[in-house]
């Protein structure tokens, strides 16, 4: 049932009654929990989940396992019963494996998404807490700032130049500017309703706070949840590719078999032996599964990717994480710890320092401003939360005796006007107790000089040495430091809508230099991109002079002639900035909307471009970047949903962790396409051939899907948990449009396929011409193992596995050893025998099967230590140049 209640008609301590609301402390925890209860989570409906049975049950829809299973009863009925209860189990068998791999991959994307779900501030047993956006209830009161989205629909109480792009709902794409008074017509639309945020609209400018008055499918947003349900597609480039690849693979398979289908019945075989040969050997050959393989891998080593603090939010991203070329990185709090000090005071137009505080002269007045025009705030554990800039001045001014709370006592504050990154300039506005207000901005050096008329001395308001002060701060800024500057004006009064217009003629009060050491690591991961031929380019708002410095400290090697200014890049037309991106490696003094065109400039000189951002005006370059990255930490929700990726550290260094990741989980996927190709391709030749050499059919149906259940089961994905090759991040990244099979891949699979079919039907041939009554079992063992053996072989493209050691990946020698055993026993166990057509084989006739079982292993480890000889012949060179 929808709540009636006109909510934008009433006022705001009608609606605490009528929700049974505490606008101060907000609600209990216990009441909480029962409205969740009452009224459940606070989520759109989604279309309806897969159960595990019907999961199950999808391992079944193919077509071909249809027919194969229709075609083993009707065998059964007519002939043999064993061979119809062998090949419905090892079906069952497989189905059971894929369902299993298919649900473990579904839980992990689930886990994902619950990580990624959006984080709310709310007021909780009067204390501000962080929860998760579906424990959001009615009543709950929410805290808003720009760059989220808003959780429910909420009645605010408290707007502070508060806009909300509502696009989502109503269409327009101008944000509102929403208030706190009631709106009289009952019939308002919603985009008139202004005294109401709506769910799923984004904050976009100012802050404020309100009561939840609907959420779920109760808020406006449920209304046309059906809209925004429709089925989504997930699919990764690569698996659209392989899906392609596989659907043209799938024709020629067809017609191989048709000819196997067609040869056994000009040799005399049984017609429904050989119907059941060719659909056997079409279900294992045709690799159906691969794009689902594909995402059980991306799946489970996106899930690996967490525990490096590395979120994905897009299944895409892991794949394509290989083909970074350039990382556009902000500097604070990702290359820097974002745990601001104040290292440098000066106040007034004298730049008196902080040890002059105290004999209430400009230092006394600047300190009062860093505590006053400021947000930061100390909980009830007495640790100091905020902005990290802002938790900086707060500290400093406390510790010199200015306690923000204590002067807002005084001071209260009645306005202001948020930091926007145009302006580059906050500004708050309080009460002055000797009359009128007081009016205080805080921003960047260059902008608040220019805005100020005069400057503070100890006599009051001065001249202003802008020169004098300009060069002090671009000292500050050449030694490292962040330089904000303070102004302040009075007004005898205020209007009820004041804006930016308050920022003009300002006294300057001083500026103060935060210092924000790099993070412990950033060094080593920048130089390890530089190894891997990935560029890194530092973004930032700072001066040019700091940007510089701090980039040459971190490895970056911004010299004055690779940094280029905000301002700069303005004047650039597109053409031109292309141009010159290859060059820069700092942009400074750069807005948030510059990033865009930063972005589109790499992206035109044929780069791949990794974007890192947190705010709201992050969200274009972020979703423009092939790999958009935001802040777990700082990061907006906006920033967040438009990234592919999220920093739970927000840390430069998991970037790189995450590029190394993603190259591993591609190239294990490259060894699972290459392991399986060539083992499908040696049956199909194995089959195909033998009737050219007039030889009967060297498999039977059974052990067809036998093969196929043990060795493409376990061992292949096995492959998944492969370690990372050496040198992985001493490669050029890959190309994305670059093919799966590229670098020969596709050849090696098929020569190897082709060399196990040669040693099976040459093997066939002599036994069976001897007139060796076990060469069918001998076959089947050699085609299994050879499989098997292949596995330990595709481990690497160049190093032996011998160098790698067996023991290196655990779960693959374990699936080794246990499919070997398997086939061992479908020979020496005897219920066995009859199953699978199997007789126990000879001591001199296993050791020949286990021999020749190691030919294509021996052959691609010769191919490796071959590729291994030349590569160093083609270093020697280089080297000794």
């Amino acid at each position: 049932m929808r709540n009636n209640t006109l909510w934008h008609t009433i006022t705001v301590d009608e609606a605490a009654d009528a929700l049974g609301a505490d606008m101060k402390n907000g609600l209990t925890g216990r009441e909480a929990e029962a409205r969740l209860a009452a009224h459940g989570p606070n989520s759109l409906k989604e279309t309806k989940r897969v159960t595990p049975l019907a999961m199950f049950l999808g391992q079944f829809r193919d077509f071909m396992i249809i027919v194969l299973m229709v075609a083993a009863i009707v065998s059964g009925i007519v002939g043999d019963v064993t061979d119809t209860i062998a090949i419905v189990v090892i079906v069952v068998m497989n189905a059971v494996i894929g369902f299993v791999q298919e649900y473990r991959a579904d839980k992990a994307m689930e886990a994902l998404k619950l990580m990624a779900s959006p984080r709310v501030r709310v007021l909780r047993d009067g204390r501000e807490r962080v929860i998760p956006e579906t424990g959001v209830v009615p009543g709950d009161v929410v805290l808003l700032e720009a760059g989220e989205v808003v959780p429910a629909d909420i009645r605010l109480f408290e707007a502070a130049r508060l806009k909300a792009d509502e696009s989502a709902i109503t269409g327009e794409s101008v944000p509102a500017e929403k208030s706190t008074a009631p709106v009289a017509d009952a019939g308002a639309a919603v985009g008139d309703r202004l005294c109401i945020v709506f769910k799923g609209t984004v904050i976009s400018y100012g802050r404020g706070a309100g009561l939840a008055v609907a959420t779920g499918m109760e808020a406006e947003l449920g209304r046309i949840a059906g809209l925004i349900q429709g089925g989504e597609d997930t699919k990764t480039p690569l698996q659209k590719r392989l899906a392609v690849f596989g659907r043209k693979l799938s024709f020629a398979i067809f017609a191989v078999c048709a000819v196997v289908f067609a040869a056994g019945l000009l040799r005399g075989e049984e017609p429904v032996l050989m119907f059941l040969t060719a659909v056997s050997l079409v279900v294992a050959a045709i690799p159906e599964a691969l794009p689902a393989v594909i995402t059980i891998s991306l799946a489970l080593g996106a899930k690996k990717m967490v525990a490096k603090n590395a979120l994905i939010r897009k299944l895409p991203a892991v794949e394509t994480l290989g083909s970074v070329t350039y990382v556009c990185t902000d500097k604070t709090g990702t290359l820097t710890m974002n745990r601001m000090t104040v290292g440098e005071f000066r106040a007034g137009g004298g730049l008196c320092v902080a040890a002059e505080a105290g004999d209430g002269g400009p230092a006394d007045f600047l300190l009062k401003c860093m505590a006053l025009s400021n947000d930061a705030r100390r909980d009830a554990d007495g640790a100091v939360t905020g902005d990290p800039t802002e938790a900086a001045l707060y500290v400093s001014a406390s510790e010199k005796g200015y306690d923000r709370a204590a002067l807002e006592k005084t001071y209260p504050r009645v306005a202001e006007v948020p930091f926007d990154s145009g302006r580059k300039l906050m500004t708050t506005i309080h009460e002055d107790p000797s009359g009128g207000y007081l009016v205080i901005t805080k921003g960047a050096l260059e902008v608040v000089l220019d805005i100020s008329v005069d400057a503070l001395d100890a006599e009051g308001p001065g001249s202003l040495g802008r020169d004098t002060v300009r060069s002090d701060g671009e000292r500050a800024a050449a030694a490292g430091y962040r330089v904000l500057a303070f102004g302040y004006r009075r007004l005898d009064e205020m209007s009820a809508d004041v804006g930016p217009e308050v920022e003009s003629g300002l006294t300057f009060a001083g500026f103060v230099g935060l210092l924000d050491p790099p993070r412990e690591g950033v060094w080593q991961a920048i130089a390890e991109c530089r190894t891997a031929g990935v560029r890194v380019v530092m973004i930032t708002g700072d001066h040019p002079v700091t940007a510089s410095r701090i980039a040459h400290e971190l490895g970056i090697d911004g010299g004055p002639q690779d940094v280029m200014t905000g301002t700069t890049l303005g004047k650039l037309s597109d053409e031109e900035l292309a141009a010159r991106a290859g060059g820069v490696k700092v942009y400074a003094r750069v807005a948030p909307e510059q990033k865009l065109k930063i972005v589109q400039a790499l992206q035109s000189r044929g780069e791949f471009v990794a974007m890192t951002g947190d705010g709201v005006n992050d969200a274009p370059a972020l979703k423009r970047a092939d790999i958009g990255v935001s802040m777990g930490v700082c990061g907006t929700e906006v920033a967040k949903e438009s990234s592919d990726m999220v920093l739970l550290d927000d840390d430069f260094a998991t970037i790189v962790r995450a590029i190394r990741e993603g190259r591993r989980i591609y190239d294990n996927i490259r060894k699972f396409i290459r392991y399986s190709l060539a083992g499908n391709s040696g049956q199909i030749w194995a089959l195909f051939l033998a009737p050219f050499f007039g030889l009967p059919l060297p498999l039977l149906p059974v052990q067809i899907l036998w093969i196929n259940l043990v060795t493409d089961g376990l061992p292949g994905l096995s492959l998944a948990a492969e370690p990372e090759e050496k040198g992985i991040m001493e490669r050029p990244p890959r190309h994305p449009e670059e093919s799966i099979f590229a670098q020969g891949l596709g050849a090696q699979a098929l020569w190897s396929g082709f060399l196990m079919a040669a040693v099976a039907i040459s093997l066939q041939a002599w036994a069976y011409t001897s007139g060796n009554p076990n060469w069918q079992s001998m076959v089947f063992t050699v085609i299994c193992l050879s499989k098997v053996f292949n596995v330990m072989a595709v481990r690497s493209e160049t190093e032996s596995v011998f160098r790698q050691g067996l023991s290196s990946n655990k779960p693959l020698l374990l699936s080794v050893i246990l499919t070997f055993t398997l086939q061992m026993a479908t020979l020496y166990v005897p219920f066995l025998n009859p199953i699978f057509r199997t007789r126990p084989l000879g001591t001199a006739e296993l050791a020949l099967v286990l021999g020749l079982s190691c030919s294509v292993f021996v052959a691609v480890e010769a191919g490796k230590a071959l590729k291994r000889k030349n590569n160093a012949t083609r270093s020697g060179p280089a080297l000794n140049a």
